[in-house]
């Protein structure tokens, strides 16, 4: 099934925790879940680490409990139920969109803080290391780079880098995130950006301050104080890869 590419508007506020939109289309899902299709959306589907946004999806017929968004080839799909059974849903019905608050507060500030835990390798002397994966998700945040550290630095190393992320968290730092043309994104990332963005695209940057930027498709806190502080439980270094795992406070 085609449907054109959904419009993100956490993209334009991440702050923005209600919306309206069309609905394009309705289906049942192989797990018995619905799915709703919409034109536009302010829930973040699941990625980059990030778990998905949850909430309702509500119009003057039906109101819906979103438990699960994805994206695929641009099209968001919000899996969920419906509180009520309902009859047929039209196509081209207004819905009203609301997205759990909590939630997408603590989600923001989880990979939020992953990027600042980037942007303080360098001043505890572990520059070398590169962004690889990472998970945001509440019951056990990390992130994984390219790179090792030595088995007698690691407990030294994860002092001093909770100690710089917080010095930081207590100094305040806008967070700031635009999509840019190729050349631009480029030098904002510190004069290259990765394989997978295509030349000639206009990628999506978060920079933490002056920092160099990174390309990003979640959501961020507006000011890194937002952390109001992390702790940085662990780092483990094997097979060419460095773990780093941290939590935030409350």
């Amino acid at each position: 099934m085609d449907h054109h590419q959904t419009i993100l508007l956490y993209h334009e506020d991440m702050l923005k925790l209600q919306s309206t939109a069309t609905l394009i289309s309705s289906f049942l899902a192989d797990d018995g879940r619905h799915v709703l299709i919409l034109d536009s959306t302010i829930f973040h589907p699941q990625g980059g680490g990030q778990p998905s946004d949850t909430g309702f999806i509500t119009s003057s017929g039906f109101k819906f409990v979103v438990q699960d968004v994805r994206s695929r080839n641009g099209v968001v799909y919000h899996y969920g139920v419906f509180e009520k059974s309902v009859e047929d849903i039209e196509a081209g019905v207004e819905v009203v969109l609301s997205v759990d608050e909590s939630k997408r507060k603590l989600y923001s500030r989880l990979h939020s803080a992953g990027h600042l835990l980037d942007v303080c390798l360098p001043k505890v002397g572990l520059g070398h290391l590169k962004p690889g994966k990472a998970y945001h998700f509440p019951d056990g945040p990390w992130v994984e780079y390219v790179g090792t550290v030595p088995q007698a630095e690691l407990q030294r190393k994860v002092q001093e880098l909770e100690l710089e992320a917080n010095n930081m968290i207590s100094r305040g730092m806008k967070v700031s995130v635009a999509a840019y043309s190729y050349e631009e994104a480029s030098m904002l990332c510190g004069g290259a950006l990765p394989d997978y963005i295509p030349k000639g695209s206009t990628p999506r940057i978060v920079k933490l301050g002056d920092f160099p930027g990174c390309p990003c498709g979640g959501t961020h806190v507006s000011d890194i104080s937002d952390l109001i502080n992390i702790k940085v439980t662990q780092m483990r270094t094997k097979k060419g890869v460095t773990k780093v795992y941290y939590t935030i406070g409350s």
